[in-house]
């Protein structure tokens, strides 16, 4: 397949879509934001060990830990889940280089991180053994195995994008997403899916317990809003790019599914986390998850993030507007409650608990969708708001910011890779050139077929509102 130089320029503000998308002067180039990328990866990545460390006070990233927070300098890897979206971060820098049509070099760079970094990824965490439930290396939590479903199904998705389809990436996303589905015959467990067959209430469990000999799972075990609405991603994700002839497995234990199936699971997911983490009096908040009861409110940017997302996708797969409806009350709440008000700007709150630094992340990999896919460019500035205050106060010694972008970092702070990596996330999915390389808008009541998706995925039906590609064009429709 060629290598699609047709797809330039990463979609960014077209201000002809939206007259609500007000100017903004950037002190910022695309050259930083290249610059503070490549920054991240050099504080945080372990050469050795081939991982991200927790922090830039560890000599490596050999084991977990809590790291420099709990005193420990002994080599702390970043945590597992967190370590996928540094992977999406790979993957969003190569998809985003091949959108710029950049020369072969730089694509090739690009594309060797992304490839170093799920290689040393995998290596380190047990070959993608799923089955492997080792607490230094295995898997033990079911939404960290769902976060990497997630990633491993965008890598996938780039590199067919690249023309050159990576099949293990496919292969071991479907494979994680089972293992959480159904269970583990090695392990024991039962499966995250509370299947109301089997006479649960539906979602899904965020964990099994004990890890190496778990007991049967009870309706009051704990459902998260962070395992169900990753859940309904993945589903989406795999969606699009499972083959359409698939018959469907019979084996009590498959390692994939049909696409039928991930379509139908992720509208069945989506519906009950709404029903359960989500409550009319408060549009747009999401609860962080249930025990059995009513929902147990903690508002976490990565809830509203991946409720934002799932929101998108399934908006984008059925064109039905409730779902982007929901998606804008998502981002409405958070901008509305979890920020500060800093000179007229809206800046995301830091949680300051462990770990917690990367929700900045999350909640820019979906905001993107929200902004770009659907075509919300009113939410535009709020991100570079946010992105020029975290640029504004990084510490220009090495080019590194934590998630507290109202906070001036020096040189001699020691700096978590998980605050670390909100800047350069957000400036990977919110571009500050203006090239966006669009030919046409559209009306789409004026679209007929030939369209396709930004990740290659030919539509079924006419687009929504968002951007596309017609014809090997990038259109905008509205």
């Amino acid at each position: 397949m060629k290598r699609l130089k047709t797809i330039v320029a990463l979609v960014v503000l077209f201000t002809a879509m939206s007259a609500n998308v007000s100017a903004q002067d950037n002190t910022y180039t695309n050259d930083d934001e290249w610059m503070i990328y490549d920054a991240f990866h050099d504080a945080f990545w372990c050469t050795n060990k081939r991982n991200y460390k927790a922090d830039t006070a560890q000599p490596s990233a050999s084991h977990r830990g809590n790291g420099a927070r709990d005193n420990d300098y002994s080599g702390c890897s970043a945590a597992i889940w967190c370590q996928a979206i540094y992977f999406d971060m790979a993957v969003n820098a190569y998809k985003r280089r091949l959108e710029e049509g950049a020369d072969n070099t730089t694509l090739r760079k690009a594309k060797n991180r992304m490839t170093s970094v799920y290689s040393g990824e995998k290596a380190h965490y047990v070959n993608f053994d799923f089955d492997n439930c080792n607490t230094n290396n295995g898997w033990f939590v079911y939404d960290d195995i769902q976060w990497w479903t997630c990633a491993l199904a965008r890598a996938y998705q780039v590199s067919v994008l690249a023309g050159s389809p990576v099949n293990d990436y496919l292969t071991y996303s479907e494979k994680a997403f089972c293992r959480v589905w159904y269970g583990s015959e090695k392990v024991g467990d039962d499966g995250s899916y509370a299947d109301p067959a089997d006479g649960f209430s539906g979602g899904m469990f965020w964990e099994w317990q004990p890890i190496d000999h778990p007991q049967p799972h009870t309706d009051n075990g704990f459902k998260s809003a962070c395992i169900n609405f990753p859940t309904v991603i993945a589903c989406c994700e795999l969606y699009k790019v499972v083959p359409d002839d698939r018959e469907a497995p019979t084996s009590s234990h498959p390692t994939y599914q049909t696409k039928d199936f991930y379509l139908e699971k992720a509208k069945e997911i989506y519906a009950w986390s709404k029903a359960h983490f989500c409550q009319d009096a408060f549009p747009g908040r999401v609860a962080d998850g249930i025990h059995g009861a009513g929902p147990e409110w903690s508002n976490h940017l990565y809830n509203q993030g991946t409720y934002i997302g799932a929101s998108c996708l399934l908006y984008l797969l059925t064109g039905e507007e409730q779902y982007l409806t929901n998606a804008r009350e998502g981002a409405d709440y958070v901008k509305k409650s979890m920020c500060s008000n800093k000179r007229g700007k809206k800046i995301l709150n830091h949680e300051r608990g462990y770990e917690q630094g990367v929700y900045a992340a999350i909640f820019a990999q979906y905001m993107k969708l929200l902004v770009y896919d659907c075509g919300q460019t009113d939410y535009l500035s709020w991100m570079e708001d946010n992105i020029q205050y975290g640029f504004d106060n990084r510490d220009t010694t090495r080019n590194i910011q934590d998630a507290d972008f109202t906070t001036p970092v020096s040189a001699d702070d020691i700096v978590e890779s998980y605050g670390g990596s909100a800047l350069p996330a957000l400036m990977l999915m919110f571009p500050v050139d203006n090239g966006t390389g669009i030919k046409d808008i559209k009306k789409k009541e004026v679209i007929n077929d030939n369209i396709y998706s930004l990740n290659g995925t030919r539509l079924p039906s006419a687009p929504q509102h968002g951007v596309y590609i017609q014809n090997g064009r990038k259109i905008a429709v509205k």
